[in-house]
């Protein structure tokens, strides 16, 4: 059984993937894909997952990309040491929270991260440059939203995404006050997800939400998940950000 696990730096989506391989102790090859060199698009890259976009996990030889369909199908090859409730309620309720983050979480903490990493890595290319980078990316949505990174997000379109990003912490901290976790008494892919895409960073990226306040139970689920032994582990991979760059990657080490 061979794993090759293709990602960037341990943050949002190769996070998201990351920490489910360690939990499960799953032997796998660490293969890094530098995003400030585009690498993401290359040739090499692009004939392994055709979108252009980590992360992507192959399976001695079947590629399989996107994080919820990653972290499900581990559940399914791998069942031992289970972050899936393998009861049919506690699965719905994992599944729910998961479609909730990928749906009004991920998209609007991407969108300040974009408007404000991205776009310096964007504006900083000569239009040439850039428009043969444009050339090499392979979904259209993902050129549209280099471009507007280029340009810079609306402020109407960034107060939207600060708004759905208060819904979603406020909605985890009402949660958190009737479980233990954030799709029950159990740890699932559920709280991986939520934490790789805004509860490890929220107070960083946002300190004006006074995250800390409005959010007492956040936080202290934000301690109780950094503190496992497997994120640790994958927070501490491999990260070549330029160090400007770091608090918009999700952590600043």
């Amino acid at each position: 059984m061979t794993l090759k696990y293709y990602h960037a730096e341990p943050a949002a989506n190769s996070l998201k993937s990351m920490i489910p391989l360690i939990e499960k102790g799953l032997p796998y090859q660490s293969i890094y894909v530098d995003l400030h060199k585009f690498e993401q698009h290359a040739d090499w890259f692009v004939a392994i997952n055709p979108e252009g976009q980590v992360p992507a996990l192959d399976h001695d030889g079947l590629i399989v990309t996107h994080t919820s369909v990653i972290n499900e199908y581990l559940e399914d090859v791998f069942p031992d040491m289970p972050l899936r409730p393998r009861n049919p309620a506690g699965a719905a309720r994992m599944r729910h929270w998961n479609k909730f983050c990928d749906e009004q979480v991920m998209n609007y903490v991407s969108m300040h991260g974009w408007h404000r990493m991205v776009g310096i890595i964007a504006r900083k290319l000569d239009s040439g440059e850039f428009e043969r980078l444009m050339e090499h990316i392979p979904l259209p949505d993902q050129r549209k939203k280099w471009r507007t990174a280029r340009s810079g997000f609306s402020e109407a379109d960034l107060a939207h995404a600060t708004e759905k990003i208060l819904y979603a912490v406020d909605r985890v901290e009402e949660q958190l006050a009737q479980t233990a976790w954030i799709a029950g008494d159990d740890y699932t892919l559920a709280d991986i997800n939520f934490y790789s895409y805004c509860g490890m960073s929220v107070e960083r990226m946002f300190p004006e939400l006074e995250i800390g306040k409005r959010c007492p139970r956040l936080i202290a689920w934000r301690e109780k998940m950094t503190a496992r032994p497997a994120v640790r582990r994958a927070l501490a991979g491999e990260d070549r950000t330029a160090p400007g760059l770091r608090t918009w990657t999700g952590h600043a080490r």
